[in-house]
């Protein structure tokens, strides 16, 4: 983001944690995660304080908007502050439970608010970020936009309503960006219905400088769209998804994550040979529990309400830490950072079926 968006703030609410930055200006309630050296990963008091401002500015005459943004030029949000989570655990303390119950109940308040929000995703958003961003009205990337559900690379799974966001994507674009964990950049954030705009990195002033300017209507979501309208765009040209859309629809419409990745092994076409193998490879080195319980859950997901989907993931996660794969792919990844998970089981020809079905039990 340019240094002229983030001149000194002159809040209007009494600053409830550092890491997040409250503003009005012109009947916009701006809040910024402040946390650029973590490329602003979400910590509890994070989620309590964009919760106590939200709380705050629902019931005030004079907010018409609000928009989330987040410092620096690297990332709006890449998602929870995990390494703190497994430090928690690790310690015995219930950080990690309490922090997943509050995350969850923020994203809900964001999909039913009744101010629309618009969300700049400008570099990195990824997990907890994407929940941050998928409930705002407007969602907004540029080209330093990197979107991801990548919890299967730590051995987790999507939470964060991803189980409602991707399974609502067309075909199984969204079992593929699940399962995989794979990063996206703006033209495919288009196509997959996970962005409205396209606006570039440079214009991000200009449109601070519109919001300052704008005039109100008694519709503030169209007086925004309006704004917008002068500066980006909703589609961007060539998304490599659409070239891949047939093969991926195929294979990750197959009915389990073994099969995807026999069969995308076998894949002799020229023109999709290389992202097959590739693709094939890359879920090798992913968690099989983590892919596996994803699987069934952007399935189950698809029938789902949004309320439901945020249901089944917390039930998901209160067995994840004791039973999941997540602890040993944080510490693999994050900790000791040897990049040589123990999963467990190993392979996907190790995982029984029922291991994945038990995760569910209860719902």
């Amino acid at each position: 983001m340019t240094a002229q968006l983030f001149q000194p703030f002159r809040s209007t609410l009494a600053t409830l944690d550092d890491k997040v930055l409250g503003e009005v200006r012109n009947h916009i309630g701006y809040l910024t995660l402040n946390r650029p050296a973590g490329l602003n990963a979400l910590t509890l008091d994070m989620v309590r304080a964009l919760q106590s401002y939200l709380d705050t500015w629902a019931s005030d005459p004079h907010i018409r908007a609000v928009v989330l943004r987040g410092s620096g030029d690297k990332a709006f949000c890449a998602g929870g502050d995990i390494r703190a989570l497994y430090e928690s655990h690790k310690a015995g303390h219930a950080l990690h439970e309490q922090f997943f119950t509050e995350e969850y109940a923020l994203d809900q308040c964001l999909h039913a608010y009744r101010k629309p929000v618009l969300a700049l995703m400008d570099g990195y958003t990824l997990g907890g970020g994407m929940g941050l961003a998928q409930a705002a009205d407007l969602r907004i990337v540029t080209e330093r936009s990197r979107l991801a559900m990548p919890e299967v690379a730590i051995g987790y799974f999507p939470d964060v309503g991803a189980s409602y966001f991707l399974s609502r994507i067309p075909g199984e674009l969204g079992t593929y960006l699940g399962v995989t964990g794979v990063q996206i950049e703006a033209a495919d954030a288009l196509y997959c219905g996970l962005a409205d705009w396209y606006l570039s990195s440079s214009k991000i002033a200009a449109l601070e400088e519109r919001l300052n300017k704008l005039e109100w209507t008694e519709y503030p979501l169209k007086d925004l769209q309006g704004a917008l309208a002068k500066l980006g765009v909703q589609t961007l040209p060539n998304p490599p998804l659409d070239a891949l859309r047939p093969v991926i629809d195929h294979f990750f419409g197959l009915p389990d994550v073994q099969s995807m990745v026999e069969q995308l092994h076998q894949v002799t076409v020229a023109n999709s040979h290389q992202w097959a193998d590739s693709t094939a490879s890359l879920m090798q080195t992913r968690s099989p529990l983590a892919m596996s319980v994803t699987l069934e859950m952007l399935r189950r997901g698809r029938y789902l309400s949004l309320d439901d989907c945020f249901a089944m993931e917390l039930h998901l996660d209160r067995q994840w830490f004791e039973h999941g794969d997540l602890i040993e792919g944080v510490r693999a990844m994050v900790i000791d950072k040897d990049r040589k998970p123990r999963w467990n089981p190993p392979t996907l020809a190790d995982l029984d079926a029922r291991r994945v079905e038990q995760f569910f039990e209860g719902l």
